[in-house]
């Protein structure tokens, strides 16, 4: 019987959490790619056909799709360990 200090993986005080914030900005992140993705293979833009093209609301949600990957971007180097 393996006893429960081996089968737990030891935690380091480096060994990374997401916060609410990170979920959130990696989720928009992600969207605001697969949007790129769907734009560049078929001329196809989700954002524009759900909030309006050019719209206030579109203008908006791209704006969060760009802060977000800013955000992702600095949480990556944040978590990135040296070599």
């Amino acid at each position: 019987m393996i006893s429960q200090d081996v089968a737990q993986a030891p935690t380091s005080p480096s060994a990374a959490t997401f916060t609410a914030a990170d979920r959130v900005a990696f989720s928009l992140a992600v969207i605001g790619g697969l949007n790129w993705g769907l734009i560049g293979a078929f001329s196809f833009d989700p954002v524009a056909t759900l909030l309006g093209d050019r719209s206030m609301p579109a203008r908006v949600a791209y704006l969060l799709f760009g802060l977000s990957s800013i955000y992702a971007m600095y949480t990556a180097t944040k978590l990135a360990q040296p070599l």
